[in-house]
């Protein structure tokens, strides 16, 4: 990949879309997707905490796709030597199937998966400031309005504890459909978009919440895109996760992934 390729967006309609060919027509299950972006969150987390082995991780989870990716980042870390936690928005009962299935697999591998609705402020604020990285995977496309209950309790004390935050797809607390930032919102060291930027991140509201733009190859076949009318250059030859620029009119590829400084 050359440094400086334009990168299309695409709005969260499309993104659906895009989901749902995957699924539909080439047969990419959406567990098949779900552990692309977890794998790819946890290389940067990686990165990003120079270093898995050894490292406290502190995943926040939602019972979406998000959090099922967040809950597969987990197992990753885990298995990179990271002490790795969960803490769920949810109970595990109202988990959806996906990620019902990945926190099955961190139970049996022994992983603390707490709930956040069980947990008072002061509990969250210690879990939050007892680790070295944060993970946020509380909220995607699903968000209709302000964060609520547990997932903004999480936002708040994650935000609050001053360790660095990497968020999936988008800032827990930003519309994926337009960009608005709610309150409250997750202030994000670093955000791992999956398979093309979002719209919603074109707004400087959204990417001051953001922190660094990365974004993570979740195996989409390229003429998928071109059934859908985008132009979109070989991204990933060198590395599932590459770095963004905002130009002020479109996203750019920058040179190789690099961490921010925490």
């Amino acid at each position: 990949m050359t440094d400086g390729v334009n990168v299309p967006a695409v709005t969260v309609e499309q993104m659906r879309e895009v989901d749902r060919l995957m699924i539909e027509e080439y047969g990419i299950l959406l567990i098949q997707m779900m552990e692309n972006a977890g794998r790819n969150l946890a290389i940067l987390a990686s990165q990003i905490a120079e270093g898995a082995s050894g490292k406290r991780v502190l995943v926040l989870a939602g019972k979406g796709n998000n959090g099922g990716g967040g809950l597969v980042a987990a197992r990753h870390l885990s298995n990179m030597g990271a002490r790795a936690r969960v803490i769920l928005s949810a109970g595990a009962g109202e988990l959806g199937e996906a990620p019902a299935h990945q926190a099955s697999i961190l139970a049996k591998m022994g992983l603390d998966l707490l709930s956040g609705p069980e947990l008072d402020a002061d509990q969250i604020a210690k879990q939050c400031q007892e680790t070295d990285i944060i993970l946020d995977a509380l909220l995607g496309y699903s968000l209709v309005g302000a964060p609520r209950e547990a997932a903004a309790a999480l936002i708040r004390e994650a935000n609050d504890s001053g360790r660095p935050i990497v968020a999936l797809d988008v800032p827990s607390g930003v519309s994926a459909a337009d960009g608005r930032v709610y309150e409250p919102s997750m202030r994000a060291t670093a955000t791992l978009t999956l398979a093309l930027p979002k719209t919603a991140l074109e707004t400087d509201e959204a990417r001051a919440r953001s922190g660094e733009i990365y974004l993570a190859d979740i195996s989409v076949p390229p003429d998928l895109y071109l059934r859908l009318g985008f132009e979109v250059p070989v991204l990933f030859a060198d590395s599932s996760v590459i770095t963004l620029a905002w130009t002020g009119s479109g996203w750019i590829t920058k040179p190789s992934m690099k961490a921010p400084g925490v």
